[in-house]
């Protein structure tokens, strides 16, 4: 049997969870395109937040430190799938990728312009667009200066203008694309 303070902090933590885990979901979908990893990636940064519970809720930003988490997660599992997809290409011809994604074309388009951008710009143009984090919230997510988020994110938008073809109505279109998906909860409330 648990003490009352562990049994505090698994409640506080249970909370933290319901609160966040849709949120931190999305992103790592934002950042990976991979629906079937963001889940996984979500509940792998909780057990880690989980493991670390005490030092995390004493954070001054317990969820600039879990989206921390979720990016440094992702960053992880892109790197490990390039070099997998390296390895395979040694072995086997290059086959084409199809997408059974029922998205409209322009949430295809973004989301494919979106996996071009380096990591760290597309960190930047997510958490800025899709979550409407302000610089500084994105700069402690993933503990970077607010300059260089200013910097990353202009360049992964103007970037993202060019990939896209369209100067106007880029940062809306990122929006729209990255909004979540029926039925989902998490971000901000307005």
């Amino acid at each position: 049997m648990g003490t009352v303070v562990d049994d505090a902090a698994s409640v506080e933590f249970h909370a933290f969870f319901e609160r966040h885990y849709a949120e931190l979901s999305r992103l790592a979908l934002l950042l990976t395109g991979e629906a079937d990893a963001a889940d996984d990636l979500a509940a792998d940064a909780l057990l880690a937040l989980w493991h670390r519970w005490d030092r995390v809720r004493a954070a001054d930003h317990p969820v600039a430190y879990a989206r921390g988490v979720v990016a440094n997660l992702a960053r992880t599992r892109i790197r490990s799938a390039v070099r997998e997809r390296r390895r395979v290409a040694l072995f086997w011809s290059h086959r084409e990728e199809t997408t059974g994604n029922p998205d409209v074309a322009a949430v295809v388009d973004v989301q494919g312009a979106l996996a071009r951008l380096p990591f760290r710009k597309r960190a930047c143009v997510v958490l800025r667009h899709a979550f409407d984090l302000s610089e500084k919230d994105t700069a402690l997510a993933l503990g970077i200066s607010v300059g260089t988020v200013k910097s990353q994110t202009s360049k992964g938008m103007a970037e993202l203008q060019r990939l896209l073809g369209d100067s106007q109505g880029v940062p809306q279109r990122v929006h729209a694309a990255m909004a979540p998906r029926t039925g989902e909860s998490g971000g901000r409330k307005r």
